[in-house]
């Protein structure tokens, strides 16, 4: 299989707290991997730090984007990593809720844009053609997600677990080769649960992405990854598939405790 992320070594410290600590990751193309462990564990950090949001004490973070050819992203600009193909949702719902549903996709699409200032300014024809078609190209996405309907709404007023998923169609208008989702399911119900569940199956099925998430639900995690890492206070404790990780000690003593384990 073919690596789109590898990543090693990779430590990151806080003054004297060290958050991370000599992490190792790879994932392949077309695969889905959770990134799981308690709170506190250094999840996000390492999501941070592979998206350049924070800059790694040590290590280094290697990224294949679509084109082929491997890109070191350490001391990158997370800009530019969005743009090399790597895109990402938030712990907590980072949209720009005094737009629309609409504006907030086509805003993430822009990285995608090739009209300069001049061109901007001048209205352009070609300028005017591709303004065009980033508002079709959102548009598209809210249809593919599911939000077509609410496209003109304000994004403050959708349901929580709409603008859960509309994070997802902002991460997706980048056109990504590696979608990193920082705990999809957070505060929704069940069906809201089952139903993002079957979306993450169809993007990575029909848009060919590799996918890593954080999570905490359990079976939505054991139901669709192919692989999982678990993390512990900034330290890689297991690697495997669900099966070999539901069954490692360490795993089981992270989660439940000294005396369950």
């Amino acid at each position: 299989m073919t690596p789109v992320l590898n990543v090693s070594s990779l430590s990151k410290n806080f003054g004297g707290l060290r958050a991370l600590n000599e992490v190792d990751m790879q994932i392949n193309a077309g695969e889905i991997v959770a990134l799981i462990g308690p709170n506190g564990a250094g999840k996000t950090t390492f999501f941070n730090c592979i998206t350049s949001i924070y800059t790694p004490t040590e290590g280094e973070v290697r990224f294949t984007p679509k084109n082929g050819k491997e890109t070191v992203i350490r001391g990158m600009k997370p800009n530019l990593v969005t743009q090399l193909g790597m895109a990402r949702t938030f712990q907590n719902i980072r949209l720009f809720k005094n737009m629309t549903v609409l504006e907030n996709v086509m805003i993430a699409r822009h990285c995608r844009t090739q009209s300069g200032i001049l061109g901007a300014l001048l209205r352009t024809p070609a300028v005017r053609r591709e303004e065009q078609e980033i508002v079709d190209k959102s548009y598209e996405l809210l249809k593919y997600i599911g939000l077509h309907k609410y496209y003109k709404d304000l994004a403050c007023n959708l349901p929580y677990g709409e603008q859960r998923r509309l994070e997802i169609a902002r991460a997706l208008a980048t056109d990504p080769t590696l979608l990193l989702l920082d705990e999809p399911a957070a505060g929704m119900n069940p069906q809201e649960t089952a139903s993002l569940k079957r979306l993450v199956l169809r993007i990575r099925d029909e848009l060919g992405m590799a996918i890593l998430l954080i999570e905490h639900d359990m079976s939505m995690v054991m139901s669709l990854s192919e692989r999982i890492y678990v993390m512990e206070y900034g330290c890689m404790i297991a690697h495997g598939t669900p099966e070999q990780v539901s069954k490692d000690p360490r795993v089981i003593k992270a989660y439940l405790g000294e005396d369950h384990a």
